[in-house]
């Protein structure tokens, strides 16, 4: 499997993906748990069939000490004892709001007042801009048939 473009290499794509680069920055400094925004990434990159980013977001966890055992459980989270009660919440959050198109209702009143349980303003703030940032990432991968499995922690800063 081949990219459709070099989108790394591209200068219009550059200038895009900076500025996606500096949104996650802005909420990933913002006081969510560093394993919470991982996890959150890759349910969402698993729902969107992303190779690319599940590849990334699974290694990245691992290499900031990430358990094999939770990284295999993370599509099965629901039945699985291993996440805590915050990061259930966080995990149904990202589910709904990756799956917008597929509910008429959205993301739900019980699984935003479930997260608010568990975060604060600009915990939650930085949670809705992850999820969101991350489904823009898949987008752009899944266009452009971006190849999964070579990546490696760090290469990309």
């Amino acid at each position: 499997m081949n990219a459709r473009i070099d989108f790394f290499a591209n200068p219009v794509a550059g200038k895009v993906l900076r500025h996606i680069n500096s949104a996650g920055k802005a909420a990933g400094d913002a006081g969510l748990p560093h394993a919470t925004q991982e996890l959150v990434k890759i349910r969402a990159s698993q729902i969107n069939g992303c190779g690319f980013c599940t590849d990334m977001h699974t290694k990245d966890a691992a290499a900031a000490g990430e358990t094999q055992l939770r990284l295999n459980l993370v599509a099965a989270w629901r039945e699985a004892t291993v996440f805590t009660e915050a990061e259930r919440a966080a995990l149904e959050l990202a589910e709904q709001g990756t799956r917008i198109a597929d509910a008429a209702g959205g993301v739900t009143d019980e699984a935003w007042a479930n997260a608010a349980k568990h975060y604060d303003e600009d915990q939650l703030a930085a949670l809705i801009s992850l999820i969101a940032i991350i489904n823009a990432y898949n987008r752009i991968n899944v266009i452009n048939q971006q190849p999964a499995g070579d990546y490696q922690p760090g290469m990309f800063g």
